[in-house]
C-alpha cells in the first residue's frame, strides 16, 4: 500500500472553536426562549418527543443547584424582563370553562388607615381589605399583587368615598379590567354616654365601605352592624298577665340582637358620615346596648326596654322608616336577627328597598354571621 493510499483512509474529526462566552449567553437564551414559547402551547405540548426535549432542557445543570441564598444578587431590568408570568399567559393555558369571571382578586389583607370623621378629627384604624375586578373569558388570571400595589398609591390619604373611588380606579387601570369592587372592614368607636350616670364609653360598631365599579357605574354603600337589646311584646304582656291576675312574679324575655344596615349613598351628596347612620338607627331602635352603667342606669335600660318592645319585624320596618326619610340614602336593605333567650332558635327578617339589595337567594350563612360576640 502506498502513502497515498494510507492518506486516503485516515479521516480527521471536523476542529470545532472553542465557544466563546458570548456565544454561550446567546445559546442558553435561545433555549430559554425555546422553553418558554413551548410550554405555553398546548399544541407543541402534544408531541411526546417535544415534551421529552423539554424536560431535559429544564433539568440539565439541576444537580449543581446552589442551596445558599444570594442576599447580594441584584436582578438586572433584562432578568426582570425574562421572568415567566404564566397568569397573564396564553388563553390556551386556561383551565375549565373558557367563561368570564365577575370577580377575582385578594381578601382581608390588613392595613392601617386614616379615615375622616365628622369631628373633623382623623383617626387611624386597622382595617381589612377585599379588592376584585372581573376577568374576560380569554384571559388566564389577574396579578393579585397589583391590586394591593394600586391600593397603596392612595393608602396614605385620609380615606372617604372620593379616595377610595380613586383607588379602585388605578387598580382597575392596572389590570385592563372593565368592572371593579372593594371593600374595607373595620371597627369604628364613637363615644357614648350612660343612660343616668353620665359614665362616658365607647361603643365600637363594625363597619364596612365599598364601591363597586359596574359597567363604569358607582355605587358607594355602606353596611353597619348596629346591636340593641329586644324585648318581646308578647312576653311583656304574659308577664303582666301573671302579676295582675294572679301576683305572681314574671319577667319577660329580652336578648341582645344585631341589624346589619346597608345602605346605598346619594351620588349627589359628597359626604354621609358613619356617625349620622348611627343616629338614624338609634331614632329608629333606641335600645342600643350599653358600654358603661351604674345600678340607675340597669334600671334605666330595663324602663326603656319595657317602654320599646319589639318583635323582629317591628325592627326592620322602624328602620326602613328612618332610612326612607334620608335624603342622603337612596336604596338600602335591613337584616335583623334576634337571638333568642326564650327559644333555642333566632327569629329573622330582612327588608330591602330599591334594586340595589334585591336578591332571589341568600348566602347560607347571612344570619350565622349576625352575632356580636361583644
Amino acid at each position: 500500500m502506498t502513502q497515498k493510499d494510507l492518506e486516503m483512509t485516515i479521516h480527521t474529526s471536523k476542529i470545532e472553536p472553542n465557544p466563546t462566552v458570548k456565544h454561550s449567553k446567546d445559546d442558553i437564551k435561545k433555549l430559554k426562549t425555546i422553553l418558554k414559547h413551548s410550554l405555553t402551547s398546548e399544541s407543541l405540548l402534544s408531541d411526546p418527543e417535544l415534551v421529552t426535549l423539554l424536560g431535559q432542557i429544564k433539568n440539565m445543570g439541576k444537580g449543581d443547584l446552589k442551596n445558599s441564598y444570594p442576599k447580594e444578587f441584584k436582578p438586572s431590568d433584562e432578568y426582570l424582563r425574562d421572568m415567566p408570568d404564566i397568569q397573564n399567559g396564553s388563553p390556551e393555558l386556561i383551565r375549565g370553562s373558557k367563561k368570564r369571571i365577575q370577580h377575582v382578586g385578594i381578601s382581608n389583607f390588613r392595613l392601617p388607615v386614616n379615615f375622616k370623621t365628622k369631628s373633623s378629627l382623623p383617626i387611624s384604624l386597622e382595617t381589612s381589605v377585599t379588592g376584585s375586578v372581573s376577568l374576560e373569558a380569554n384571559k388566564k388570571g389577574v396579578n393579585m399583587s397589583r391590586i394591593m400595589r394600586s391600593f397603596y398609591k392612595t393608602a396614605e390619604e385620609q380615606f372617604s368615598f372620593d379616595v377610595i373611588t380613586k383607588a379602585i380606579g388605578l387598580y382597575k387601570k392596572d389590570l385592563h379590567s372593565f368592572d371593579a369592587r372593594l371593600q374595607m372592614k373595620f371597627s369604628f368607636p364613637i363615644k357614648t354616654t350612660s343612660l343616668r350616670s353620665g359614665l362616658s364609653g365607647y361603643q365600637y360598631y363594625d363597619i364596612c365601605l365599598e364601591v363597586i365599579d359596574y359597567d363604569n357605574i358607582l355605587k358607594k354603600i355602606i353596611h353597619l352592624d348596629y346591636v340593641y337589646s329586644s324585648t318581646c311584646p308578647c312576653s311583656l304582656e304574659l308577664s303582666e298577665h301573671a302579676r295582675s291576675v294572679r301576683n305572681q312574679m314574671a319577667t319577660p324575655h329580652s336578648q341582645r340582637s344585631v341589624a346589619r344596615i346597608s345602605v346605598e349613598v346619594n351620588p349627589e351628596f359628597s359626604t354621609f358620615w358613619f356617625e349620622d347612620l348611627v343616629l338614624l338607627c338609634r331614632a329608629a331602635v333606641p335600645t342600643e346596648t350599653q358600654v358603661m352603667v351604674k345600678r340607675e342606669d340597669e334600671q334605666a335600660f330595663a324602663e326603656l326596654n319595657g317602654a320599646n318592645p319589639i318583635f323582629v319585624e317591628d325592627a326592620v320596618r322602624s328602620f326602613a322608616h328612618k332610612l326612607s326619610g334620608e335624603e342622603k340614602i337612596r336604596d338600602y336593605r335591613v337584616i335583623a336577627s334576634h337571638q333568642e333567650s326564650l327559644h333555642s332558635h333566632d327569629a329573622i327578617s330582612l327588608l330591602t328597598e330599591g334594586g340595589t339589595f334585591q336578591q332571589d337567594s341568600l348566602e347560607p350563612n347571612t344570619f350565622k354571621s349576625l352575632f356580636h360576640t361583644g
